[in-house]
C-alpha cells in the first residue's frame, strides 16, 4: 500500500518525528511505500527507504506551525496528482491531522490522525478558540490514534458522537537496539563526569517540561551528582542564567543532541518531571539501556514507570522530586535493582505494531 504521514520528522527533533520514523521504517519494511510530509528544513532527505517532502516556509518553532496546515495540505494535493495514496496519516491533532483530514476527505482516502498528548492536554484544554477545529479534525477522521490510555480517555472525554469506537491505543515504541545496555562512556568523557553519578533529563526546554522544578530540586539535594540537561528550546536561556545567578553546582546545558542513544548508558538515573505528558518516549529508550527512572504522576508516565523500574513523583512539589532523586543516587541496593529490571520492561514496548486495519 502507500501511505502518506502529515507531521514532525527528522532531521527535525521531537517525539513525534521518532514515532513517525518508526512506524515508517515498519510499514517499508514490510513492502509498502511510504511517503512523509514535514515542516520545512534544509537538510530534507530521503531516509531509510521513506520519500521525504519538505514544505515551503520559514523554519522557526512557533512559527512554522502557523502556515503548515496550508503548506501540508497544498503538498498532499501536488503529491495525490502524481501518487495514488491509500492512506493518509495526520500526526498531532493540529495542524498535521487538519490537513490531513480535509484533503483525504475531499479526495475520499482513509485518514487516520495520532493524537501525541499536548494537542489534547494543553491546545484543547488552554485554548477554546482550537477547541472546534480539534473538534473537527477528530469528528472527521475515519480512525483516531492514541499514544497512551490516558491520552484515549482525554478523546472520549470531548464527547463526540462515536469517539470511542474509533480511537484506539497505539504505544510509541523504542529500537533495543539503538538503545542498548552496552557500556557507552563517551558523553561522560566528553564532559569529564567520572567522579560523580550523573543525573540526566532528555527534552524540549519548555514549561511543561518542568526542568526549573529540577534546578530546585538541586538546589535542596542531600546527595552530590552531576545534571545533565539535553535538549534546546524557548527556556534555555533563562534556565541558564538561573544556574548561574543562583550558583547552583555542577550543572551542565549539553544543548540539542542527536546521539541521545550514546548519552543515556552513561547516566545513572534519568529524570521526567513533566507537569503533563501523554506517554515520555525517553523512558523507555533509558529503560531499554537498563537504567532506573523517575517521572511525574501524570499522564502516559504513569502507564510506563512500575514500581520495579523507577519512582513516581508529584511535578508540583520539588522535595517530592529532589527527594526520588537521593534514595536513586545515594541507595547503590536499590539503584542496581531497578536497573535489573529496566531492560525487560522496555521489551515491552519494542514491538512496532501497525495501527491500520488495511495494512496486515
Amino acid at each position: 500500500m502507500k501511505i502518506v504521514m502529515v507531521g514532525q520528522f527528522p532531521p527535525h527533533f521531537g517525539g513525534v518525528g521518532v514515532h513517525i520514523h518508526t512506524l515508517s521504517k515498519k510499514l517499508v519494511e514490510c513492502g509498502n511505500e511510504v511517503y512523509v510530509i514535514t515542516y520545512p528544513h534544509k537538510d530534507i532527505k530521503d531516509i531509510d527507504g521513506i520519500h521525504v517532502i519538505g514544505t515551503k516556509g520559514i523554519n522557526i518553532p512557533g512559527v512554522r506551525g502557523l502556515m503548515f496546515k496550508k503548506n501540508a495540505r497544498k503538498a498532499l494535493e501536488q503529491l495525490l496528482e502524481k501518487v495514488d495514496i491509500d492512506i493518509i496519516h495526520g500526526h498531532y491533532i493540529f495542524p498535521a491531522g487538519a490537513a490531513a483530514v480535509e484533503v483525504g476527505k475531499k479526495h475520499n482516502i482513509k485518514t487516520y490522525v495520532t493524537a501525541h498528548g499536548s494537542d489534547m492536554f494543553e491546545l484543547y484544554k488552554s485554548h477554546p478558540l482550537m477547541r472546534s477545529r480539534i473538534r473537527n479534525v477528530l469528528n472527521d477522521a475515519d480512525g483516531i490514534f492514541a499514544v497512551s490510555n490516558a491520552l484515549r480517555d482525554e478523546i472520549i472525554e470531548t464527547g463526540i458522537v462515536g469517539i470511542a469506537n474509533k480511537t484506539k491505543l497505539s504505544w510509541n515504541s523504542v529500537d533495543i537496539t539503538k538503545f542498548s545496555t552496552n557500556e557507552n562512556d563517551s558523553f561522560k568523557k566528553e564532559y569529564n563526569l567520572e567522579d560523580k553519578p550523573v543525573v540526566l533529563f532528555v527534552g524540549n526546554l519548555i514549561k511543561r517540561k518542568n526542568v526549573d522544578s529540577l534546578l530546585e530540586a538541586k538546589k535542596i539535594a542531600d546527595s552530590d551528582y552531576y545534571l545533565i540537561i539535553v535538549g534546546d528550546g524557548p527556556l534555555f536561556k533563562k534556565l541558564k542564567k538561573k544556574v548561574e545567578d543562583e550558583n547552583i553546582p555542577d550543572v551542565i546545558f549539553a544543548g540539542s543532541r542527536r546521539d541521545v542513544e550514546n548519552i543515556i548508558p552513561g547516566c545513572d538515573v534519568l529524570v521526567l518531571p513533566s507537569f503533563s505528558e501523554s506517554f515520555g518516549l525517553v523512558l523507555i529508550e533509558a529503560l531499554a539501556c537498563g537504567k532506573p527512572v523517575i517521572g511525574s504522576n501524570v499522564g502516559g508516565i504513569s502507564e510506563i514507570i512500575t514500581k520495579d523500574v523507577g519512582l513516581l513523583v508529584n511535578p508540583n512539589n520539588v522535595n517530592s522530586i529532589s527527594k526520588a532523586i537521593d534514595n536513586i543516587v545515594n541507595d547503590d541496593n536499590l539503584r542496581l535493582s531497578l536497573s535489573r529490571n529496566a531492560r525487560n520492561r522496555a521489551l515491552d514496548f519494542s514491538e512496532v505494531d501497525i495501527p491500520y486495519d488495511e495494512v496486515k
